[in-house]
C-alpha cells in the first residue's frame, strides 16, 4: 500500500492533535480526508510529508518510514499545502524549472510542458506568479506537486479560490491522476468529495471516527428524510400532529419542511391525508437519503 499509518500520535503541550489513528491508502485510490477545523487533518498530512515528527506510531510512504528516511519519502510525494507558498517574483516556467532542478529531473522542459498542460496553466504560463489570480496560483502549486511524477499526492484544499469551471477542470485532473497514483484529498467542500473520491476518512478531535467506501458510509449512517412543500404557509404543529412517527422536523421556509420519520412510507400517506383534510395543496413531496454533508455533521457534532 502507498500510505500506511499505524497508531499515529501528535501532541502539542496539553492538546492531543492526533490520537492513535490508523489507516491505509492503496494505489489507484482517491480518498477524501475530512474533519472540522482543528480535527488534526493538516497535522496528519504534515507528518506524512515529513514536515512534522510524530510523538508516537508510524507513517509509511510506499513502504518507507517517513521518520527514518525522510528524503526517500519526499521524493515519492507530491504535496500541495493549504497555504500554497510560492515565489511571486518568479515567472511560472521559471518557478517550475527551479522545482524540476530541486528534484533532479533530466528532461526539465518536457516535464514542465506536461504538467502545465495537465493543470490548465498554458494561457498564463508566460506571466509572473504574482500577476496570476488566486485560482491560477493554485494551479501553479498543483503543477509543482506533480513536477517529479510522484507516486503519492497529498492535496490540502486543492480547489480553494477556483471558480466553478476551474473546479470542474481540476476535478478531472485529479480523477485522471487517481488511475495511476495514490491521492489523499482534504477539503471542506463536501460536494468535491462526492464528485471525486471513492472512499472517505473522517477524523474529529484527533480521533478517527469513520473510514469507509463513500456509498457504504452514506448508507450506514444516513437516515431517510422527506421534503414536502405546500402552496400554503403552515405551522409546525400541523405536521407534528399529522405524522405519528415523526422523529425530527426542520423548517426550510414557511412553505417547505424537511422531516425524519420512523416510518417514511406511512409519513408520506399521513401528509397526503393532511392535505386532503384541510384542503391544502402539496407542490412537491419526495424522500431521499441524507447527503454526505448531513452524515458529516452527525458524526462530528459531538
Amino acid at each position: 500500500m502507498s500510505i500506511a499509518v499505524q497508531s499515529l500520535k501528535k501532541v502539542y503541550g496539553q492538546q492531543t492533535a492526533v490520537n492513535n489513528i490508523s489507516f491505509s491508502v492503496n494505489q489507484g485510490e482517491i480518498v477524501g480526508f475530512l474533519g472540522p477545523n482543528g480535527a488534526g487533518k493538516s497535522t496528519t498530512m504534515k507528518i506524512l510529508t515529513g514536515y512534522l515528527q510524530p510523538d508516537g506510531g508510524t507513517a509509511m510512504i510506499a513502504g518507507v518510514d517517513v521518520t527514518k528516511d525522510p528524503l526517500a519519502t519526499k521524493s515519492r510525494i507530491g504535496y500541495l499545502p493549504e497555504s500554497n507558498p510560492l515565489y511571486y517574483d518568479m515567472y511560472v516556467r521559471e518557478y517550475l524549472q527551479f522545482m524540476a532542478e530541486v528534484h533532479g529531473i533530466s528532461d526539465k522542459k518536457g516535464r514542465i510542458n506536461t504538467v502545465i498542460n495537465q493543470v490548465g496553466l498554458t494561457p498564463e504560463s508566460h506571466k509572473k506568479i504574482g500577476q496570476l489570480s488566486k485560482g491560477y496560483k493554485q494551479r501553479v502549486g498543483l503543477a509543482a506537486a506533480l513536477i517529479h511524477d510522484p507516486e503519492v499526492l497529498i492535496l490540502d484544499e486543492p480547489t480553494t479560490g477556483l471558480d466553478p469551471n476551474q473546479i470542474i477542470e481540476i476535478r478531472e485532473v485529479i480523477r485522471s491522476l487517481g488511475a495511476q497514483k495514490t491521492i489523499l484529498f482534504s477539503t471542506h467542500i463536501l460536494q468535491e468529495v462526492e464528485a471525486v473520491c471513492s472512499r472517505v476518512i473522517i477524523i474529529n478531535k484527533g480521533n478517527l471516527i469513520a473510514d469507509n467506501n463513500l456509498k457504504d458510509l452514506q448508507a450506514s449512517h444516513s437516515k431517510p428524510v422527506i421534503r414536502v412543500q405546500f402552496k400554503e404557509a403552515l405551522e409546525a404543529q400541523w405536521l407534528e400532529r399529522a405524522v405519528t412517527s415523526l422523529k425530527a422536523l426542520q423548517k426550510i421556509n414557511a412553505f417547505e419542511w424537511q422531516l425524519e420519520a420512523a416510518d417514511p412510507v406511512e409519513a408520506k400517506k399521513q401528509l397526503l391525508a393532511l392535505s386532503v383534510e384541510h384542503n391544502l395543496n402539496i407542490v412537491s413531496l419526495q424522500s431521499s437519503d441524507q447527503s454526505l454533508e448531513d452524515v458529516f455533521r452527525s458524526l462530528t457534532n459531538s
